[in-house]
Order: C-alpha cells, then sequence, then structure tokens
C-alpha cells in the first residue's frame, strides 16, 4: 500500500509539474542569449564568439566575448570586461585574439593574449574601427574607419556673444546619400583603410580620395597588398549599386582597379597560394533581384570567370579551404540557412544545415560559420524552438554536434508554439509555394482558433524554420500564425525572387491568400477568424490584402509604404527604386507607381485597422502610415493609428518596443476574436 501510495504522489507531481510549463512570455525576452559571429582558431580547438542578450535596465542588447573548445568544455568569459565587444579575430598562429570594445570615448582595437589571458588596448581611433582583419605574419592589422570631412558651407552669421543660447547650426548636405534609417543624419565623411602594428602603435591610412573603402579585406600572402571592394568612379554617388575589387599597396598606397562591369563586385579573398582571387556579384541585368556568384580571378585581375553556375542561389560569406582548391559559401535554400563547398570546377555540394538565429525578432535569414586550418567548422546553429547556439562539425563527420545550450535553462521549462512547414500551389501559374504554420502550445485539433497571417518584410527576403520570437509569443496567445514566402521571396533561385520587377504588389498576393485557403482546407484556418499584419513589406502586403478582400476580422498594418510616389522621394533610401523596382523616377511614370500603392485600394478597405509606426522611421516614415489612419477616419472605418517615440523602422530593435509591437497586435485582434466575444 505504502509502495502504491508513493507511486500515486510521484506520477501526480510528475503530472503536475510538467502541465504546469509555463507558455513562453513577454519578460523571457530578457532571459534570451544567442550565439554570434564565431571564429575558430587555426589548429580548431577553441572557438571565440560573441554572447549576445538583453539588458532589461538599459532596454538594449549588449554581447561580450566567451571562449569554449570545440569539444565543448572550458566555457568561459575571454575577459572580467562588462563592456560591449565584439569582432574578435584570431591571430595566423592563433596565439592571440584582436577585436573591437567600447569604452567612454567609442569603440577601440584590443588584443588577448591566450597563454597569458592578458588584454590590453591597441589603439586611440577617433571613431570606431570596422573589418579588422590580420596581416598573415601576424605583425599588422588592417581594419576601416571614417574619415571626417567639412560640410559645404553655404552662409556666415556673425559669431553669438559668450553664454548666448541661439539656435543650433543648420545641417547642410550636397550628397545624395545624407541620412540613414536607425543612425539618422549621416555626418560628411569617407571609410578609409588603415594599418596598425600588432603591437600598438600608430593608425596609417592607406587609401585615399573621396570614396569609401570598406567591406571585407584580404591581404596578400606576402603582407604587400590588401584587397578590398569600393566605388571609386566618378558618378558614384548615383552609381551606387556598382563597385569593383581593388588592391592597394600597404606600403605606397597605391591602388589598382581588378574589376571594371555595370554591378556589384565585392568581398575579395585572395587564394592561400596568392594567385587568385574570389569575390561575389553579378552583372546589372536592371531587374528586382539577382543572385550573388561566386567568382574567380587571376591575382592581376585575368582570366575571369563564374564557378557557382550550378547553385541558383545567392552567396556569401565566402572562405578559401586551406587546399585553395575550393571556397565554403552560406546560403538559403527554401527558408533554412546552409553551408556548402564550390570546387574550382564548380561543382557543389551541402555541407551544414540550420543556419541561422541571430534575428530573434521575427525568422529572418542570419548566422555565420567559421572554418580552421584542419577543416573543423563551427557554425551558429538554430531551430524553430531554440536561438542560435554554436554546433561544430568535423571533417570527417555528417553532422554537426551541438556545442552550448544557451536557453536550456529557459526554454526547457517553457512551452513553445509546435512549427509545421506547409507547401501548397499557387493558383496563379501551380508554382510551389512554401509556409510555415505555429500552433499555440498545448494545441488542441479539435478546438477552433483565431488564424493570424504575418507577411514578410523586404519584399525580396525571406521567412524560414528558425526560433522568432514574435511568432512564439502570438501563438502564445491563442493564435495559429502562418507565415508564408510568396513569390518574390529569395531562397528559391533568381526567377522567383525576380517575379515582383514591375509587379508589386502582384500576384505574391495570390500567393498568401492560396495559403489561407490551403490552411483553411486543412482544418487549421476558419473564414470568421482570419486576421493579418506585417511590416514594411510585409505592411505593404498586409494593407494591400485588406483593399483586395473583407475576408479578415482585423488588419495590423505595421511601417506601411501607402503611396510609392510619396514615399519614393522622401525615404532615407530614395534613390533605390528606379528602374529596379518600377520603370523611370515617379514623374516618369506616376501611373506605374500609383498602380502599386496600397493607398489607390484604400476605397474598398472594410477591414478594422491598426496602423503601427515608429516616429523616427525614416525608411517608411510616419506620413506614409498616416496616409492609411488619415484615410480610413475619412471613411469612418474602425481604425487606431500606434506611433512609436524614439523607433526608427527597426521597431524591435528595443525589447520594450518589441513587445510594444505585439502586445498591441494582440490587444486588436483581441477585439475582433469570436472566442473572445462568447467569454
Amino acid at each position: 500500500m505504502n509502495r502504491l501510495l508513493c507511486f500515486l504522489v510521484l506520477a501526480g507531481t510528475l503530472h503536475f509539474t510538467t502541465a504546469q510549463k509555463p507558455n513562453f512570455s513577454y519578460l523571457d525576452i530578457f532571459d534570451l542569449q544567442y550565439a554570434s559571429d564565431p571564429q575558430i582558431s587555426p589548429n580548431g580547438e577553441w572557438v571565440v564568439y560573441r554572447k549576445m542578450g538583453f539588458d532589461i535596465m538599459k532596454d538594449r542588447s549588449f554581447g561580450n566575448l566567451w571562449l569554449v573548445k570545440t569539444d565543448g568544455t572550458a566555457h568561459q568569459k575571454l575577459t572580467a570586461r562588462e563592456v560591449g565587444e565584439s569582432s574578435p579575430r584570431w591571430s595566423p598562429s592563433g596565439d592571440r585574439i584582436a577585436f573591437s570594445s567600447s569604452t567612454a570615448e567609442g569603440a577601440e582595437i584590443y588584443m588577448y593574449w591566450v597563454a597569458s589571458g592578458k588584454v590590453a588596448k591597441l589603439t586611440q581611433l577617433p571613431f570606431s574601427p570596422s573589418s579588422l582583419t590580420w596581416s598573415p605574419d601576424g605583425k599588422r592589422l588592417a581594419f576601416s574607419m571614417n574619415v571626417p570631412k567639412s560640410p559645404p558651407v553655404i552662409a556666415k552669421i556673425p559669431k553669438k556673444p559668450k553664454g548666448a543660447k541661439w539656435a543650433e547650426s543648420p545641417r547642410i548636405t550636397d550628397r545624395v546619400y545624407h541620412e540613414a534609417d536607425g543612425r539618422g543624419y549621416i555626418k560628411p565623411g569617407f571609410n578609409h583603410i588603415f594599418t596598425i602594428p600588432a603591437e600598438g602603435g600608430a593608425a596609417r591610412q592607406i587609401t585615399s580620395g573621396d570614396w569609401h573603402h570598406r567591406g571585407t579585406l584580404s591581404w596578400s600572402p606576402d603582407g604587400s597588398k590588401i584587397y578590398f571592394s569600393a566605388n571609386r568612379i566618378a558618378d558614384w554617388e548615383y552609381q551606387f549599386r556598382n563597385s569593383e575589387i581593388y588592391s592597394v599597396a600597404v606600403e605606397d598606397g597605391e591602388i589598382e582597379a581588378l574589376t571594371d562591369r555595370n554591378g556589384p563586385d565585392y568581398n575579395p579573398q585572395v587564394s592561400p597560394d596568392g594567385k587568385l582571387v574570389a569575390y561575389l556579384g553579378f552583372e546589372d541585368k536592371v531587374q528586382a533581384y539577382q543572385t550573388r556568384k561566386l567568382h574567380i580571378m587571376d591575382i592581376d585581375g585575368k582570366n575571369k570567370r563564374v564557378i557557382s553556375e550550378g547553385l541558383d542561389r545567392t552567396l556569401s560569406q565566402i572562405k578559401w579551404n586551406t587546399k585553395g582548391d575550393g571556397l565554403y559559401v552560406y546560403y538559403d535554400d527554401k527558408g533554412n540557412g546552409k553551408v556548402g563547398f564550390v570546387s574550382l570546377s564548380g561543382n557543389t555540394r551541402k555541407i551544414a544545415d540550420n543556419i541561422g538565429g541571430t534575428t530573434l525578432g521575427r525568422p529572418y535569414p542570419s548566422g555565420s560559420y567559421s572554418v580552421s586550418k584542419n577543416g573543423t567548422m563551427v557554425i551558429t546553429q538554430t531551430r524553430p524552438n531554440h536561438p542560435a547556439d554554436l554546433a561544430v562539425l568535423r571533417p570527417k563527420s555528417k553532422y554537426p554536434s551541438k556545442l552550448t545550450n544557451l536557453n536550456g535553462a529557459l526554454l526547457n521549462y517553457r512551452t513553445l508554439g509546435k512549427v509545421e512547414e506547409v507547401w501548397y500551389k499557387s493558383s496563379v501559374d501551380g508554382r510551389d509555394v512554401q509556409g510555415w504554420v505555429v500552433y499555440p502550445p498545448n494545441y488542441d485539433k479539435n478546438k477552433k482558433y483565431p488564424f493570424m497571417v504575418e507577411n514578410h518584410g523586404g519584399p525580396i527576403l525571406n521567412y524560414g524554420d528558425r526560433f522568432s520570437i514574435e511568432m512564439q509569443l502570438y501563438a502564445s496567445e491563442g493564435y495559429i500564425v502562418f507565415y508564408p514566402n510568396p513569390r518574390g521571396s529569395t531562397s528559391y533561385g533568381e526567377e522567383f525572387g525576380n517575379l515582383l520587377y514591375n509587379n508589386y504588389p502582384g500576384e505574391d498576393y495570390n500567393d498568401v491568400m492560396d495559403g489561407v485557403d490551403h490552411c483553411i482546407k486543412m482544418g487549421i484556418a476558419h473564414e470568421d477568424q482570419l486576421f493579418v499584419t506585417g511590416g514594411s513589406a510585409g505592411g505593404i502586403m498586409s494593407a494591400w490584402i485588406i483593399g483586395k478582400n473583407n475576408r479578415f476580422e482585423a488588419a495590423v498594418v505595421a511601417k506601411p509604404v501607402m503611396n510609392w510616389i510619396s514615399k519614393t522621394l522622401v525615404a532615407d533610401n530614395y534613390f533605390y527604386y528606379f528602374n529596379h523596382r518600377y520603370p523611370g523616377q515617379p514623374w516618369e511614370n506616376f501611373e506605374g507607381y500609383w498602380k502599386f500603392s496600397p493607398i489607390s485600394l484604400v476605397g474598398n478597405v472594410e477591414t478594422p485597422t491598426m496602423v503601427m509606426v515608429g516616429m523616427d522611421d525614416l525608411r517608411t516614415p510616419p506620413s506614409e502610415a498616416k496616409q492609411l489612419y488619415h484615410a480610413l477616419k475619412l471613411r469612418k472605418i474602425e481604425t487606431v493609428l500606434v506611433e512609436i517615440p524614439g523607433a526608427s523602422h527597426g521597431i524591435a530593435s528595443k525589447p520594450s518596443n518589441l513587445m510594444t509591437k505585439i502586445a498591441h497586435t494582440v490587444a486588436w485582434f483581441d477585439k475582433f476574436r469570436t472566442d473572445k466575444k462568447d467569454e
């Protein structure tokens, strides 16, 4: 009897523990951690990476550098410093790690000595360094840094008296690109390449001229030249999509152009033997989307050829293998991040899946990898149930093994929504379209749930099977969430991504609605409980949807473009759209720009709509959101305007704003839920 009683008590306790496992909630955001920018040591024994988290008091993300052995042991913080640290880079011999770190005066370059664990600041820089790169002999570091310029002087006024409080001086610009979302006004100046001794000393500028020199840097094996990409042409501000590969002599600053074509050529990587340069790019055909291809040329710029024609995906993060007979590449395939290998003869093979998990708000592509001299690889690995952890893949292994479990203490004790992949046919042309469904925690198939469509931004971008705070919190609030990759999404090839050229929004609308109909046939969506939302391009699609049909109970349109004519001429990237999105400039193609503007359909809208925007948004300015809100008010359609102070286009860059975005969306939809009305 006692044994039976003990068993019943134990069983009841286990049942209680499982039943009480809470859903993922808003404040859990501040307990999330993820791995970023992993760098494996040359001998493959150690990984240094940036461990990221969220500061609940300062309402921001932060990151420090950590070390872990590739067998998963000796996981430790790199330094005792409690300040921001980033961009770790191993010396060629593996005895030191150079990195950037914040100080009261700004970011500086620091050095960590592996044997002693000592740390020293190497620089006193006026601006933050980027693209930190070791010379092959380990004696120097190269980096890129801004060099300021004086603004154009138009007028002078008398000097103010001492102690007088006059208005601030005006900002004066004559540049095409003069402001950036999330950054604001761009002070005049250009990025240049610098070198410093690895033991510290004076930083020496080796490039010159009024052009930007930034991005990936690659040294020649003998250390005499650095290869980089830039746009050093007279009309560079207007030919902004163009860039070329250059070399600069480290001693005398002589610059030589190695490529010359209309289109982006960038990310140069010199081969281990110094005979070849690999780079990414394409010949600009003037369309909405083109895949970035892997090219090879001789070190002097001759014998250029493409070697990745067999892989119809956009490539990035290229790295030579030690033998120099091919390169590792990152790419997205059907919403999943991959690392592959492309040989010099053009043969391609996949090496690892599930790269990503470093953009936690929504399930966008992200992540990175690093390879040691012996071919051991470390990746940032994600699945829908966890953000990026480190995983290591050894040369003879088929599958990576996990090195970290950064969120086990949190997510092992939360009930997450299950994520399911779905495929369906487009009613337009029979194409296969991919999407994902997130079910509420403890989903009951016999219960009727409200169904939320969440449209991705871009639109030349993709969602995938990656961890997402937003999708999980929507599911925790009792919604089935559907997020599709309609035509125009990346990771399905160039032709699929380019279907939006001069046709956006277009049949991508049909692809989204076909997904809704597919989910209705599955029995998980119901015609009287449909809701739709999305931000940026997702906001455009949401506004377009409610202008095309009245099937949804409510909508939340976040940071949309409502009028392509007004947006194109006031946004920070106002120069970007002509010809590559729609033919001509707005005044040359008024009818075309208006045809694809969601505001043209506002007379059809009957759906109750919340409009949301960051008040500091320079990409889709608040004036765009207000056009929708004001039009709906004039038409007496139920609507509210949510303006988020201090938020740029990336509303969710602050954790509190991420919570605000989700909570307001849920609160608006809850007003129109039939199951809520019945309570």
